[in-house]
Order: structure tokens, then C-alpha cells, then sequence
């Protein structure tokens, strides 16, 4: 299984789901080694099929970083934190996050927009 790891230590994915809000973007940031890439993105697919088909399911898309970076970005919208948490924790989820190998490390985080 991945490791997942908190982009802010103060306030872990876990924690983030507590919070009743919404809409909100997942933004997921997967250190995956080079040599998994290839193995990586199918099950990955999996996943965002899945999660597509879950009530608060708004969109999803996945970026990877460029000049050989071994980083790659899921940005996923929801309806709110409850519908992400109920898709995140559903055991058929937590199955398939089980098949990821353990050197990918994943770093979730949950955001709310910002009017600037």
C-alpha cells in the first residue's frame, strides 16, 4: 500500500474529513519511482473509475510532472468532504489503494476555493 503523508502536518486528509464543508478539490500528490509509473497508472485507473461512480463525484485529472520528474498530481472535485470520506473509506476503495506498492508515497491534501 502507498504511504500517505500530510503536505501539512497540522492538519492531516484524516482530520480534513472532520470538517462539514463543500464543494472542495482534492489535490493528491503521488511520488511514484520511475520504474513504476507504468504499473502505477493502470491502478490508478481503477481507482478513478470507482470513485467517478460515487455520489459527489463532480471531476477528476491527473497531471505528472515534467523534465523526467517522478511526481505525478490527481486533482479531484467533490460535492463535499462527507461524500469524499464515504468514497475514500468504502472497503472496495481500500482494496484496490491496497495494491499500490509501498514506495509510492502519496501526499492528499483537501482545499476550498478561495474568492481573490
Amino acid at each position: 500500500m502507498a504511504k500517505l503523508q500530510s503536505l501539512d502536518p497540522f492538519t492531516p486528509m484524516f482530520a480534513q474529513f472532520k470538517e462539514k464543508t463543500g464543494p472542495i478539490v482534492l489535490a493528491n500528490t503521488f511520488f511514484v519511482p520511475k520504474e513504476r509509473t507504468e504499473a502505477f497508472l493502470p491502478l490508478f485507473r481503477r481507482q478513478a473509475e470507482f470513485m467517478k461512480a460515487q455520489p459527489g463525484f463532480v471531476s477528476l485529472q491527473m497531471h505528472k510532472g515534467t523534465a523526467g520528474s517522478q511526481l505525478l498530481m490527481n486533482v479531484a472535485v467533490w460535492e463535499s468532504t462527507e461524500a469524499l470520506a464515504t468514497a475514500f473509506g468504502s472497503p472496495e476503495f481500500q482494496r484496490m489503494a491496497a495494491e499500490f506498492p509501498d514506495d509510492i508515497v502519496s501526499y492528499p491534501h483537501i482545499f476550498e476555493q478561495v474568492d481573490v
